[in-house]
């Protein structure tokens, strides 16, 4: 099946290397990210899931799970766990999901045969407290995942899901915001008491609003 934005992200229990889980319940009222692999024992996933493990102390801070997927046994990811806080210096600190029979990537989509048959591309999910589906990337399995960006997003997502907001070309947490059409002037003024700049009627910019 395919996955859109918007979508409620389908729910599964898996085996995982924190043991089975079922995935709404352990979401609970969390964000979570989603984001698989092609395989164990790969180059590129094993410098990913070490930069993740060293960036969870950023997602605890805004709330959100993250949990790791592979389609391979529960065996092959505690050894495969050994070689990344070896090589990345950092344990994971994360649960791994075991998707031998690949049950969630063809729940997901993360199988395409245009790429391979067998194995994952690299897809992220982000989910939101509504277990609904807020962005989806997927990359090939030749390039690594920027997680700066990840996080990026994800306080961009935040932001917007409570302020009638949107973010700008490159924004960073901190950075000004655009106050969206729907919002006139006179409801803006209101609830945006820092005030806002317009450079165009459908272009009005306001300092981040939660700050």
């Amino acid at each position: 099946m395919s996955i859109r934005i918007g979508d409620v992200a389908p729910d599964f229990t898996q085996e995982t290397t924190a043991g089975p889980i079922q995935f709404h319940k352990w979401l609970g009222d969390s964000w979570g990210v989603l984001f698989s692999h092609p395989k164990n024992f790969t180059p590129v996933c094993t410098t990913e899931l070490g930069q993740v493990a060293k960036l969870k102390g950023e997602f605890d801070k805004r709330g959100v799970k993250v949990i790791g997927l592979s389609v391979d046994p529960v065996a092959d990811h505690a050894r495969w766990e050994k070689d990344i806080e070896e090589t990345q210096g950092t344990a994971l600190n994360f649960p791994l999901i075991a998707d031998a029979d690949k049950k969630v990537s063809n729940l997901y989509d993360m199988i395409h045969p245009n790429a391979s048959d067998t194995v994952t591309v690299r897809s992220v999910f982000i989910i939101g407290p509504d277990k609904k589906v807020k962005l989806i990337i997927t990359y090939p399995a030749s390039t690594g995942r920027n997680f700066d960006e990840v996080l990026r997003v994800i306080d961009s997502l935040q932001l917007t899901a409570n302020y009638k907001v949107a973010t700008p070309v490159n924004w960073r947490h901190g950075q000004d915001c655009i106050i969206v059409p729907a919002v006139s002037d006179d409801e803006a003024k209101k609830a945006f008491p820092k005030g806002f700049k317009t450079l165009k009627p459908y272009l009005r910019i306001t300092p981040q609003p939660n700050l």
